[in-house]
């Protein structure tokens, strides 16, 4: 009986694994076919459909100015999150609960009314944001904020800060030296791990990118909806491209969070 129970449960979960699996090997082959109409199978296999997206420049370009939001906005994250989360968790213990309840204010607001209220604020300041890529910095800043914290706060809680900070102390460190040298390398994996998540999730970020920059500063999802009326096979070439990317980037992520 228990036998028979753990080969329906396998069945079940190979296949819905394998239902998630079928839109993805069609794309997959459709963007390998040089032609597919009416038959089952393509007509033929070409990588002319790769070779025509890696060499358009304005690809490029769009991939390149995502990478650099991206990281920009999680440089900044790491920069004020990380001395931010080691005073709440050292001396203001008792601001966990308010700290976890302020970062998923970024959620209760839909995206699509974050972007027009930033419009509106900075439609007519002095210093130009709007289409530019600083607004987005700040923008994906606020939106990794909450992967961000959560992450690094559990690192917080499994190394036991107060005992490390104690003991570093005794031995004659300042809390500088002490976070710096002591507490910063065991928080190492578990950064890692929020900073690649974090990054998969802010690489495929649609609305503020086309609200706030739109063609101006084309990303790599603007791109991919500009292009969405161009050939159907490189379309799908560019979603598994994006997809292989962002798998690449979610199982680091995962590899370096399984050994944390």
């Amino acid at each position: 009986m228990q036998h028979a129970n753990s080969v329906y449960h396998k069945s079940v979960v190979y296949g819905i694994v394998a239902l998630m699996l079928v839109p993805i090997i069609a794309t997959l082959a459709y963007s390998l076919s040089s032609r597919w109409g009416a038959t089952i199978l393509p007509d033929g296999f070409t990588l002319d459909w790769y070779r025509q997206l890696l060499s358009d420049v304005r690809f490029v370009e769009a991939f390149g100015r995502s990478l650099l939001v991206c990281v920009a906005a999680l440089a900044l994250s790491t920069v004020l999150i990380l001395p931010a989360i080691f005073v709440v968790f050292y001396y203001f213990p008792q601001l966990d609960k308010l700290m976890n309840l302020l970062i998923l204010l970024p959620f209760a607001v839909p995206p699509v009314v974050s972007s027009v209220g930033l419009l509106q604020l900075y439609a007519d300041s002095s210093v130009p944001m709007v289409r530019t890529p600083w607004i987005l910095i700040g923008t994906y800043f606020t939106i990794a904020l909450p992967f961000m914290y959560r992450a690094i706060a559990n690192s917080f809680t499994a190394i036991n800060l107060r005992d490390l900070m104690d003991a570093a102390h005794l031995l004659g460190a300042s809390t500088l030296q002490a976070f710096w040298h002591i507490v910063l390398p065991n928080l190492r994996k578990g950064l890692m791990a929020a900073l690649f998540l974090s990054f998969s999730f802010l690489l495929g970020e649609f609305v503020f990118a086309n609200i706030l920059a739109g063609t101006r500063y084309e990303t790599l999802q603007i791109y991919l909806y500009n292009m969405r009326q161009t050939s159907g096979h490189f379309t799908s070439a560019l979603v598994m491209t994006y997809f292989l990317f962002i798998f690449i980037c979610t199982w680091l992520a995962s590899r370096i969070g399984a050994k944390s």
